[in-house]
Formats: C-alpha cells, sequence, structure tokens
C-alpha cells in the first residue's frame, strides 16, 4: 500500500497531489450538484405548482438509486481501478446530461428526473473509490484534517450553491442550468487524469474469480466482525430514518412555519453552509485532539435538538440560529463516520465496507422519504420535527459502546479477523 509520508502539516497535506487533484474535481462535482439540486427543485415546483409529491420526488429519485447501487459499486470499487472508475463516472453523468438537455428541449418536462436518477446511480461507484484513493495516498495521521478541509470545501457550496442554482434558473432558465451541470461533470473528469497513476494488485486465481455475491457477503461479515462497524451501521439506520423524515419537509417550514416564498429556502441553507465551514475550520484545530467517536457522537446529539428545535420555531432569527448550531455540527457527523470507516477497514474492503453501511443510512431514509408526503398529510409538521430529534437522539445513545475501542495504528494493514478484536 502506497501512503504519503507527510508530517501531519497542513501544508504537506496540500502539496499531495492527489489532495490537490480530488480538491478541484471536488470543485466542479459541487457546481454540477448544486445547480442540479436547485434549478430542478425551483423547475419542478413551478411546472406543479408546489405539489408536496413531485417536490418530494425529486429526494427520492436523487436517494433511491445510492440505497440499490451502493452495495454493487462498493463491491466493484475493491475491484476496479479506482482513477479509471472516477473518470469514468464523471464523463458518463456529463453524456447522461446531454441526453436530458436533448429530451427537455423535445420530449417532456418530466425527463428533469432523469439528470438526478443516472448521477445518483454513477456517484455509487466514483465516492468509494475516493475512499479507497484516501486510503492509499494520505498518510494515517492526515486522514481527519484532510476529511475537513474536504468537508469545508463543502461548506462553501452550502453557501454559494443554493443561490447559484436558483439563479441560473431565474436568469437563464433550466436548459442553460442543465448546460452547466453538464460541462461541470466533463471539467471534473478531466481534472482527474492529474490522480496518480492506479496501483495494479496483484491477485490470485481464486480472487479473480470470485463473483460479485460472495464479495459482497464478505463485506457483510467484515461490518459484522468489528464491534464499531457494527454499532455504526445501527447507528446510519436511525440516523437514516430520521434525516429521511424530514428530507423534504424544508421548503413547508419556510411556507408554513416562517411564513416565508419558496426561494426563502436558499438562506437557511446558505446559514447552515456558514456555520458547516466554520464547523469544519473548528475540527481541523481540533483534528489531533477529539477522536472521532466524540465527534460523532456529539454531532448527532446536537443535531437531534436542533431538529426539533426549527420544527417547534415560528421566528426567523430562532430558526436561523438552529439551522446555523445544526450546521457547526455537521463536520463533526461526516467527518466522524468517514475517519472510523477509514480507521477500522483494511484498504481491501474499503469500497464494500461502504457499500454495507451507505444503505443502512440511505436505505431507511430513502423508505422514510417516499412516505413523507403521506405523513405529511396526516400529522402536523411540528409533531414530525419532534419525533424526527427524538430518534436522532436515540442513534447518538447507541453509539456508547465505542467510546471503549481504540484504533490500533497496525489495524488497517490487518486481516477482517482483526476487526473483531
Amino acid at each position: 500500500m502506497s501512503i504519503a509520508h507527510a508530517s501531519p502539516m497542513t501544508g504537506n497535506l496540500f502539496r499531495n497531489r492527489f489532495y490537490q487533484t480530488i480538491l478541484i474535481s471536488n470543485l466542479f462535482l459541487q457546481i454540477g450538484i448544486w445547480v442540479r439540486n436547485f434549478a430542478i427543485l425551483m423547475f419542478v415546483t413551478d411546472q406543479t405548482n408546489n405539489d408536496p409529491m413531485a417536490i418530494s420526488l425529486i429526494s427520492v429519485v436523487e436517494f433511491a438509486p445510492i440505497f440499490v447501487f451502493s452495495f454493487i459499486g462498493g463491491a466493484f470499487a475493491d475491484r476496479w481501478r479506482p482513477k479509471r472508475t472516477m473518470i469514468w463516472c464523471d464523463f458518463l453523468s456529463s453524456a447522461s446530461v446531454l441526453i436530458v438537455l436533448v429530451t427537455l428541449l423535445y420530449g417532456s418536462w418530466e425527463m428533469i428526473y432523469l439528470a438526478t436518477f443516472v448521477s445518483a446511480i454513477l456517484s455509487q461507484f466514483s465516492q468509494p473509490s475516493v475512499m479507497k484513493l484516501f486510503k492509499q495516498h494520505v498518510h494515517p495521521d492526515q486522514l481527519q484534517q484532510g476529511m475537513a478541509l474536504f468537508q469545508s470545501l463543502m461548506a462553501i457550496f452550502m453557501i454559494m450553491g443554493p443561490a447559484l442554482g436558483i439563479f441560473l434558473y431565474h436568469q437563464f432558465g433550466i436548459h442553460i442550468s442543465i448546460a452547466v451541470m453538464g460541462v461541470a461533470f466533463l471539467l471534473s473528469a478531466l481534472v482527474l487524469f492529474r490522480l496518480p497513476a492506479d496501483e495494479v494488485e496483484a491477485t490470485t486465481s481464486e480472487q479473480k474469480t470470485l463473483n460479485l455475491r460472495k464479495e459482497l457477503a464478505d463485506g457483510f461479515r467484515y461490518v459484522w466482525k468489528s464491534p464499531v462497524l457494527k454499532i455504526l451501521a445501527g447507528a446510519f439506520a436511525i440516523a437514516g430514518f430520521s434525516v429521511g423524515i424530514i428530507q423534504t419537509l424544508g421548503l413547508f417550514v419556510v411556507t408554513e412555519r416562517l411564513g416565508q416564498p419558496k426561494e426563502f429556502l436558499q438562506y437557511l441553507m446558505m446559514v447552515n453552509g456558514v456555520a458547516m465551514l466554520v464547523g469544519g475550520a473548528i475540527i481541523m484545530t481540533l483534528a489531533k485532539k477529539v477522536s472521532p467517536q466524540v465527534l460523532l457522537a456529539f454531532g448527532m446529539s446536537v443535531s437531534a435538538l436542533c431538529i426539533a428545535g426549527m420544527g417547534l420555531s415560528k421566528s426567523i432569527p430562532l430558526t436561523l440560529a438552529l439551522q446555523f448550531i445544526n450546521g457547526l455540527t455537521m463536520p463533526a457527523i461526516q467527518i466522524g463516520i468517514n475517519t472510523l470507516i477509514l480507521q477500522w477497514t483494511e484498504q481491501s474492503y474499503v469500497g464494500r465496507v461502504n457499500g454495507v453501511l451507505s444503505p443502512m443510512f440511505m436505505g431507511m431514509m430513502v423508505i422514510m422519504m417516499s412516505l413523507s408526503g403521506v405523513i405529511k398529510a396526516n400529522f402536523p409538521l411540528v409533531e414530525i420535527y419532534c419525533v424526527s430529534g427524538i430518534i436522532m437522539l436515540l442513534g447518538a445513545v447507541i453509539l456508547v459502546p465505542i467510546f471503549k475501542h481504540k484504533a490500533d495504528p497496525a489495524f488497517a494493514s490487518g486481516s477482517p479477523e482483526k476487526a473483531a478484536v
């Protein structure tokens, strides 16, 4: 395994060619994703006159493929060359957007959902490859810091992304917005050619004949044998249940609880993004002092309180304040999760472990998102948000047993059986 032998200083991390390339590629990906998210949301809202089912369908087509294909994508990420996989995924995302654009010009507007659907599928082959390359090219001492910097870039787009998507849609229309998406994905693919060449791993004849079903089973066994990964899977499922209930209801918090037009949603997202940027910077400075277990449990606990508070609030300043606090904790959750996965998973299993854990979250989230329209029709928004907060708090509670486990620096190169120690 090749790992960049740099000291855990920020400057050395930025001199890492792999890390530079991933940040630049992600810059273009974030442009494409946020233009997609908000231009399509505004377009569908206008086309359907705020139909909750049509709006929730956007999230369903985005997250349902993640649930289905993360199993498969994770297994293939461990078998395919990660650089080649990521480049092809971005090229195909760009091509699919071009097809959607042509269809929009000559066909039905409902084809807009296809752009989200295809890119969501391809991301499940690309994202595990990124994690695998992190394992190869970033020093273990820099993993948490690297994740914090990576998260900060996404936080910047939480600030700019909604405004960018809404601006493009209102100024230039859906066709130009879709074209910007395609160009962004294409530029990401071109940047990825800067990545170091893929390592060609030696494989035995037995490894070459392994089938997908067996590899998926190996991934499940690996997670089941690890006390940390097993608990993390449970927390993932509970968090997905909590987030799924409210995932598509943010627009109704804006219109019903705050009495604002739908465009006000971008300001909630921007506040969240500023907070995530600040939170990522704080965690970057604490990366060597705070364990990922603490980050994750703390983040989920605070998020639970903020979710319930946003449901109860009818005050714009209070809702914005709760959104800011919630945003501060999001980097702690995401960095804690990713660091725990990388610390407790050997390189050859990173893709499959991702493929097992992600569906625990996404599966529950997709199920609850699919039901959120029905839930919204039968229960008050306040009750829905309070129940979501209580469930998230339960997810934080079940993390308690992992505090007694401390990752061994030599663990990542060990066998699956070591995960049970």
